[in-house]
């Protein structure tokens, strides 16, 4: 499970700053001394109980005289700082079941109920409220391929909740959660860490009751360029679909350097022979999908 950094009271500090503390010190959630000062800014923060009410009133006053509204501002996600060093700060909220944007919304919207880990490490700590609960899972990144239906061992490890002052570190492709609604309305404040290279590394969503990879919860802009690129039947875009194949890091964009192609294929047996060719890609991934797609053509 996230691991939990024990916090001390702390003084309160401004959002500025904890953002200037925290740019300087920098944050390398595999630093343990990082990770512990990381924290204690945001234990501080966490302590100032008007900062974020001031934000959100300041947001609202205007609101009644605009016609279009464009901010970092979401309906649970709150940008409280710009991206500086691969660092910045957020707040979530998170709706209980008797609040209507729940209702209206549904438990999906909030993420309620979708187990998944993160393609990034984060700082998180209970801000207001009783805090979302989760049940929490471990598994090994590593051994597991990422196609759908992908049987992986789940370590259950507890259910427990982000309650106010509570501070844990949620660990890249190690951490499972599956979240549940708070009791009442809860906010958590967030320092994330993006890494330049995540893009390449899958997020998965699962099913708990059969231990499976549901699907890739991380989609990159590459993929889909590639895929129109390839559509339009443009031979560069097909030579460079064919280079990717071979030997893109990613073992996501090699799929998609297959399935592009397969959509210009003029007959099944052409269709099979390149899912043949995908067969011996040397992916684990790409291999399971084109076993699936020849047993389709075949049938």
């Amino acid at each position: 499970m996230p691991r939990v950094i024990d916090q001390k009271p702390q003084q309160p500090c401004t959002l500025g700053d904890a953002v200037d503390a925290i740019a300087r010190a920098g944050f390398d959630p595999s630093d343990d001394a990082s990770v512990s000062g990381v924290a204690r800014w945001l234990g501080r923060l966490m302590a100032n109980r008007r900062f974020l009410g001031d934000i959100l009133i300041e947001q609202l006053k205007p609101l009644h005289r605009e016609t279009s509204i464009e901010s970092g501002y979401g309906p649970q996600a709150i940008v409280l700082s710009p991206l500086q060093d691969n660092v910045f700060l957020r707040a979530n909220i998170w709706p209980s079941p008797s609040d209507h944007c729940f209702a209206t919304s549904g438990a999906e919207s909030f993420v309620y109920g979708v187990p998944h880990d993160h393609n990034f490490s984060f700082l998180t700590g209970g801000y207001l409220g009783p805090g979302y609960r989760s049940d929490y899972y471990e598994y090994d990144y590593a051994g597991v391929a990422g196609f759908a239906g992908e049987e992986v061992p789940l370590r259950f490890i507890e259910r427990s909740a982000l309650h106010e002052g509570k501070v844990q570190l949620y660990r890249a492709h190690l951490d499972i959660h599956s979240q549940l609604p708070p009791e009442s309305l809860s906010v958590s404040l967030n320092v994330m860490h993006i890494d330049p290279a995540q893009s390449w590394f899958d997020q998965y969503g699962f099913d708990l009751e059969s231990g499976t990879v549901t699907r890739v919860l991380s989609p990159n802009s590459t993929e889909t360029f590639l895929r129109a690129a390839v559509a339009t039947g443009h031979g560069d875009a097909i030579d460079l679909a064919e280079h990717f194949a071979r030997s893109h890091p990613s073992d996501r964009l090699r799929l998609a350097s297959y399935e592009a192609r397969s959509m210009l294929c003029e007959s099944a047996e052409e269709r099979d022979a390149l899912w043949r060719e995908a067969e011996g890609s040397g992916s684990r991934m790409v291999e399971a999908i084109a076993l699936r797609k020849r047993a389709m053509l075949a049938a």
